[in-house]
């Protein structure tokens, strides 16, 4: 019994060390301006996509492997690594003047964001599953608490960072190098949470296994491992083209840090609401809104100007908060503890991919023929996103309910 409470405690504690890795890694001050810092060390816009793309070209090398290596050796390890990497990444980039040197904080970065992405989440829903608590009986409140944390770290951030910014950059990136260094004390708190449930020995899960049991095993899943990289994707290249958009519009760099503190509030709010939202007018719905928004998003950049723009462009945001509880919830319900890690890796993995392609794409794109055009073209994307990817989802979810039903 004494030993049980132990371990109990220790759960409790891994819940809330988890939400505190999420905060400090999330709370990066330096986004909200990152595209004027990149331009004052002398980088074009062009080559801040290419050097996004870098980012992303390494986690794509080493995002899969680091989910599989946090499921075989522990997501503690993974997330201690990666928390060390990551205090080293924002160190370097107190020394960072050049594309060069910026291409180290990348890597660094990129590493990093690998070990941690999947671990952090794996270990929070088998926390929960193992304390069994009723607001984890589908794990679904520890997620959307999990995605509102990040999102509020991140708007924080933005407020934070957008005063700095107007004093110093190198203020700035001093005083987040200094935040990022927390993240370690947070994950040398996180114990292992035991897995009654797994099955199959950790030695001897194979890739192929994995892969068969996303593709293969379940309709859903299928769809859902596809949804979550692209619908995130729609959302992101908007993160990197909102900056020149508010400089665009006339808007100050004071302004900066509250306009990204609105579109990281209005993601924590759709965190919070995402799951409301599917108990009351159900799956189908939420599902939908996710497929729309990005089209009414981009198109109302793309044609509106000043602050109804603006205002639209928060549509996007509110797509990326509801994909990061609904469809992350259904991945994780689908997938056992035993390789929860890599499938979630595996998600993030595929965004990466996706951005390695189409990120210079955009980048080239909004230099060559202008922000409207490539806004325009986002949203034509969109229009494919939500026939080929959304509406195939919608569709297996409508039938795994008629089967219910009858």
């Amino acid at each position: 019994m004494y030993w049980a409470t132990i371990v109990r405690e220790k759960l409790h504690r891994n819940i809330k060390a988890i939400y505190g890795l999420a905060f400090f890694n999330s709370f990066l001050i330096v986004v909200p301006v990152i595209v004027p810092f990149f331009m004052a060390k002398g980088l074009s816009l062009a080559e801040i996509f290419y050097l996004q793309a870098v980012f992303a070209t390494t986690i794509v090398i080493f995002e899969a492997p680091s989910g599989y290596f946090a499921d075989l050796f522990g997501r503690r390890i993974a997330l201690v690594i990666g928390a060390v990497i990551h205090g080293l990444a924002y160190l370097s980039l107190n020394f960072a003047n050049d594309l060069a040197t910026l291409m180290v904080f990348e890597i660094l970065a990129g590493i990093a964001a690998s070990l941690i992405s999947g671990a952090d989440i794996a270990l929070l829903y088998d926390s929960q599953k193992a304390l069994e608590d009723d607001a984890a009986s589908e794990h679904s409140g520890g997620i959307a608490n999990l995605s509102f944390i990040r999102s509020s770290a991140e708007g924080l951030g933005a407020l934070f960072g957008g005063a700095l910014a107007l004093f110093s950059f190198d203020l700035m990136v001093l005083i987040q190098s200094i935040a990022a260094w927390v993240c370690l004390l947070m994950a040398l708190l996180i114990v292992e949470p035991p897995a009654p449930d797994a099955t199959t020995p950790k030695a001897r899960i194979k890739i192929g296994t994995i892969l068969h049991h996303l593709f293969r095993t379940d309709p859903i899943l299928r769809h859902v491992v596809l949804a979550i990289p692209l619908y995130n994707l729609a959302s992101f290249h908007v993160a990197w083209l909102t900056q020149p958009y508010w400089e665009a519009q006339g808007i100050s760099l004071a302004m900066f840090g509250v306009l990204w503190f609105s579109q990281s509030l209005t993601v924590a709010v759709a965190n919070k609401l995402g799951f409301q939202l599917e108990r009351r007018w159900g799956a189908v719905f939420v599902l939908a809104l996710i497929g729309v928004l990005p089209i009414i998003g981009h198109f109302g950049m793309a044609w509106l100007e000043g602050w109804y723009g603006i205002v639209f462009g928060l549509l996007l945001f509110v797509c990326r908060g509801l994909n990061q509880v609904i469809l992350v919830n259904a991945l994780n319900r689908r997938v056992p503890s035993e390789f929860r890690a890599t499938a979630n890796s595996f998600t993030s993995f595929l965004f990466r991919l996706a951005f390695i392609i189409t990120g210079p794409v955009v980048g080239f794109l909004a230099e060559a023929r202008g922000l409207q055009a490539t806004l325009t073209v986002l949203g034509v994307a969109s229009v494919f996103l939500l026939v080929l990817i959304m509406l195939p989802l919608m569709q297996s979810v409508k039938a795994i309910q008629r089967g219910v039903t009858a």
